[in-house]
């Protein structure tokens, strides 16, 4: 397709973008030709179309230069190539220039978009193409053949749609900074579903220290993905599946997000919501009679602990309590008001301020989100060991942690000189961080977890059915729960007696599985009903003084004696 006279264009342009959409039978444009109106090119396998399109809903008639699937159903933007700068004076035209740009003219043949000018100012590119792949990529290559038409045999890419994402993220693109080109490869939503100009959410990482990922609205923070610690995004824990491989990759020349599915035939697209704020991952499913529909498979923030630093410095985010704020241990509320009223964004401060030298110690915490990295100071190739005696002998060091914990060994270190934020705790265990301590809190909090390891909780209901006291289950209402076993053999003769037995469920019971009544076994409750006198041994008589708290079944008790 040559390009036409200038005095035929205006006439061309109408009358391709009133006739029906058709499809360029090629997946390249060349300097010969154009693409107008509604014509279209197809990526090889069929997967993505490029071409001209005005968003539905839109009551301007704006245009803009789009990816979108081609094998389905539904037309799913993906990239648009001109969001700020929309055709107004339809027809759209995108034509190679002679050094090698992409661009895009308006009806009155002006320039409305262009790509980088990757053969510099005046040059001129020998051979450009532009191309769609089936990954979506649209690029632009020079070279190929020379002035005089003899083939090289030498490509080189330009420019490519990947290293300018809009609001999508597809499988193989890169989210992150290119140190080299220094191309910051960020999503930022679309402004509404009618208008693909920049929105008012950006995802993007945020170079420094470990890398992290933020969501922004505007320049506010409103969600941090966690550092990355060699093996996961320690802020989205439960982001690996089967089908969906992700990694991080960060060297002296760039650092960046990238993922794939597992099944390449899986349309999978990572995208930045303008209306709930939200990173979400869709698959399509197909459905029967070629149709099918976009499945959410999951999305960040999820909660509302997933907000930015919601507990403030020093602070902690639990969705199983209430409130959803803590203090990390040897700290305290830095407003106890605020604090009870469910505001923790004030954040907590130390109990004991620390003596900066030997005086101090570290505090483990292992199902902890890892705090803001972006601020904090990596030191390749330096032991565990060696990274603590460096935070000791900071007085600015607050807390410290292995930067590389993939395949189960600590590499390197990572130290947090400034306040600890955005740190959320889960319930499984993520990686250790050591908080810096006054050794005199270190030493209580390790008094405290010794005395909790001999701890019988004896919870206190007392429940009178018709008078009768139920099976025995309750001891005068008192049902206990303990965590020593049995005492070995050789138990000294002053120890209180363990006499228990453990529950069964009834094989009438309703509950009981019809599997387990065939095979006549009995369902184990797992728990153990204790003699009375062992109770009241160990309680001092439920002496006040052992009252420990009051749970939802009644009073709870610490054990004053040692029971075996």
């Amino acid at each position: 397709m040559r390009a036409p006279p200038p005095s035929l264009l205006p006439l061309l342009l109408a009358t391709a973008f009133l006739s029906p959409s058709p499809s360029i039978a090629t997946d390249k444009l060349d300097q010969t030709a154009s693409i107008a109106g509604n014509q279209t090119l197809e990526s090889a396998g069929g997967v993505f179309r490029l071409g001209f399109f005005v968003p539905p809903g839109s009551s301007d008639g704006r245009a803009y230069l789009g990816i979108w699937y081609a094998s389905i159903p539904e037309k799913t933007v993906v990239w648009v190539a001109n969001r700020r700068n929309p055709v107004v004076r339809p027809p759209g035209v995108l034509t190679l220039s002679s050094d090698g740009r992409l661009v895009i003219l308006d009806g009155r043949n002006a320039t409305v978009w262009s790509s980088d000018n990757a053969a510099g100012s005046g040059g001129v590119a020998t051979r450009a193409t532009a191309q769609l792949l089936d990954n979506g990529d649209l690029v632009v290559s020079h070279g190929g053949e020379s002035q005089s038409g003899s083939t090289t045999g030498r490509t080189s890419v330009a420019w490519e749609s990947f290293d300018y994402p809009t609001d999508t993220l597809l499988p193989g693109m890169k989210l992150g900074v290119d140190g080299r080109s220094g191309i910051s490869r960020n999503i930022t939503s679309w402004r509404s579903a009618a208008d693909p100009s920049p929105g008012a959410y950006t995802f993007k990482l945020v170079s420094g220290g470990l890398p992290e990922f933020f969501l922004f609205r505007g320049l506010s923070k409103t969600y941090a993905s966690g550092p990355w610690n060699g093996a996961e995004l320690t802020g989205v824990p439960n982001l690996k599946s089967r089908d969906f491989i992700f990694t991080v990759l960060s060297n002296p020349d760039e650092t960046y997000y990238t993922y794939y599915v597992s099944d390449p035939s899986v349309l999978s697209r990572f995208v930045l919501n303008g209306t709930t704020g939200q990173v979400q991952r869709f698959s399509w499913h197909r459905g029967g009679g070629g149709g099918g529909g976009w499945s959410g498979f999951w999305h960040f923030p999820l909660d509302p602990c997933d907000s930015y630093a919601r507990c403030g410095a020093f602070g902690y985010c639990d969705v199983g309590q209430s409130p959803l704020c803590s203090c990390l241990p040897g700290f305290r509320p830095r407003s106890p008001q605020r604090w009870s009223l469910g505001d923790g964004s004030g954040g907590c401060v130390r109990t004991t301020n620390l003596s900066c030298g030997a005086g101090d110690g570290f505090w483990t915490v292992s199902r902890m989100k890892l705090p803001e990295a972006t601020s904090a100071t990596v030191h390749a190739g330096v032991t565990m060991d060696q990274c603590r005696k460096m935070c000791l002998g900071n007085c600015s060091c607050r807390a410290y942690a292995a930067a590389d914990v993939s395949g189960g060994i600590n590499r390197g270190c990572v130290i947090w000189a400034v306040d600890l934020i955005d740190m959320r705790q889960y319930p499984e265990v993520v990686q250790d961080v050591y908080i810096r301590l006054a050794q005199s809190e270190v030493d209580a909090l390790t008094a405290a977890a010794n005395r909790r390891s001999h701890v019988v909780v004896v919870i206190a209901a007392v429940a009178a059915i018709s008078g009768v006291l139920l099976l025995g289950a309750f001891a005068f209402g008192c049902l206990c729960f303990w965590r020593n076993r049995a005492a070995p053999a050789g138990s000294r003769d002053n120890e209180l007696p363990l006499r228990a037995t453990k529950l069964k469920r009834p094989r009438d019971d309703q509950r009981f599985s019809e599997e387990n009544k065939m095979s006549g076994e009995e369902d184990d409750l797992d728990l153990r009903v204790f003699d009375l006198a062992v109770i009241l041994a160990a309680t001092n008589n439920f002496a006040a003084d052992s009252k420990i708290g009051q749970g939802g079944f009644g009073p709870v008790y610490l054990v004053t004696s040692k029971i075996k």
